[in-house]
């Protein structure tokens, strides 16, 4: 089958092209912005890829495109796509037809923590040697890959809620049927799509209402949220996950916080067993609890589990440690929601409790541009001792406004250069940098990155 898909580049339309690759169909793509890392991945899978959206992709003899929902009426190619007669699908549709149908589908949604879980889930799986497909909105370290075909009957899938397609306004995991279905938490988001919270809520009931009865549908204990979604109706076994709750069917604590940290985890409050990993913070915890829950269900052991999540090496771009340069440590994180911004500061203060924490944000997202959670903002930033934003004019906000409260705690820069200036004058040695952002953040974090190797003596002062 011929191929052509819209948007491409996307993390996940990406991983929609190599499993289509693996699965013997001959692809190709168009995207606006063509640029590495994923079009040299692409383009090693021998996927043809078309700067831009033109109709020109319409003279290859095809079968059927996709359509990521980047996409919207009125460009050039959906309006060529359009008029052309030929079959289309969304990603998520495209998927569930060609990869997920009679396989067991596992997905992980919420508002936080999707992709960590996902990697985490598919990882334990995979060591477990029942060899998943999966697709991930991320990169997990231990595969290297965002999506695999997979050699077994599970597979593993990143359950987004934000909507599929311009011609389809529904959450795209109601797409995927799963049997297995994680859901990590659930806040307002995706201020774009949704008008309130209750509109993200109905979504998620459309998503458990296509769980079997002899499923598995695992949620965060004590979440509010998640109560109300449940009291819709669940027709589905519920197991609940909340590492400070010995009520909740599973939980979790550190027995020790280091480099190395040891947590023991506990089911209806008697523990069960116990491991090393190299990640932070409780977030974390939760997310290894639903994975684990999931994967029981899926038939893997909890000690298997805890091996396999003792050689979990975490997912690019959270909490993600980019290098230490002349003793300062440089992370990158996706946070881009307010309570996502304060667990991420809260994990690497529970290690680094006598070191300065820097908190470096872009608001990127359309939910932050509009400006929805400025007010709970400044909260996120309790455990950073100093906070610099990249303002734009894409903010319908003002920065030194709304997050004054935070006083000298606070700079602001309006470009990349003069936020890099300002953080080559701040730091000094032992500082811990968290760069935070669901963007490229202007290409600083690689700027400040080699600044810092450039030894200027502005770079660091002791």
């Amino acid at each position: 089958m011929r191929i052509h898909i819209l948007g491409i580049c996307g993390t996940f339309m990406g991983g929609i092209a190599a499993l289509a690759k693996a699965a013997g169909h001959q692809v190709s793509g168009s995207d606006e912005n063509v640029y590495p890392p994923m079009s040299t991945q692409l383009r090693k899978l021998g996927i043809e890829l078309h700067q831009g959206y033109d109709g020109t992709f319409l003279e290859n003899d095809l079968d059927c495109v996709v359509v990521g929902n980047v996409m919207s009426r009125g460009n050039p190619a959906v309006e060529a796509l359009l008029n052309s007669g030929i079959p289309y699908y969304s990603g998520p549709e495209w998927l569930a037809n060609n990869v997920l149908k009679g396989r067991w589908v596992l997905g992980v949604a919420g508002t936080h923590g999707k992709t960590t879980t996902s990697s985490m889930l598919a990882w334990i799986l995979d060591y477990a040697g029942l060899s998943p497909g999966f697709l991930i909105g991320g990169v997990p370290s231990n595969f290297k890959i965002s999506a695999r075909l997979g050699q077994s009957n599970y597979f593993v899938v990143e359950a987004d809620e934000y909507d599929t397609a311009f011609f389809d306004k529904r959450a795209k995991f109601v797409h995927y049927h799963p049997r297995t279905l994680a859901i990590t938490n659930l806040e307002y988001d995706h201020a774009d799509i949704y008008a309130d919270l209750d509109a993200i809520i109905w979504q998620f009931h459309q998503l458990i209402r296509t769980v079997p009865n002899e499923g598995l549908v695992t949620v965060q204990g004590g979440n509010s949220h998640i109560e109300t979604l449940l009291e819709r109706g669940v027709w589905t076994p519920v197991e609940t996950f909340n590492a400070g709750d010995s009520a909740a069917t599973w939980s979790a604590k550190y027995d020790l916080i280091g480099v190395k940290s040891r947590f023991s985890v506990a089911k209806h409050g008697k523990e069960v067993g116990q491991t090393d990993w190299a990640l932070l913070g409780q977030h974390n915890l939760e997310n290894a609890l639903a994975a684990i829950s999931a994967a029981v269900h899926a038939g893997v052991s909890v000690d298997v589990a805890l091996e396999a999540l003792s050689q979990f090496q975490g997912v690019r771009r959270r909490l993600d440690k980019r290098a230490v340069i002349d003793g300062i440590t440089l992370y990158d994180d996706f946070a881009h929601h307010p309570t996502a911004i304060s667990k991420t500061l809260e994990a690497v203060r529970s290690q680094k409790t006598d070191q300065r924490i820097i908190a470096v944000v872009e608001p990127r997202s359309n939910t932050m541009r509009l400006g929805v959670h400025r007010d709970t903002l400044r909260h996120a930033f309790d455990d950073a001792d100093r906070v610099f934003v990249l303002s734009s004019d894409a903010l319908s906000w003002n920065p030194e406004s709304v997050l004054a409260s935070l006083g000298a705690k606070l700079s602001v820069a309006s470009d990349a250069e003069a936020l890099l200036a300002l953080l080559l004058d701040e730091l000094e040695a032992g500082d811990q940098v968290v760069f935070m952002s669901n963007g490229d953040f202007k290409g600083l974090p690689r700027l400040l990155q080699q600044a810092l190797k450039s030894d200027r003596p502005s770079a660091a002062r002791a």
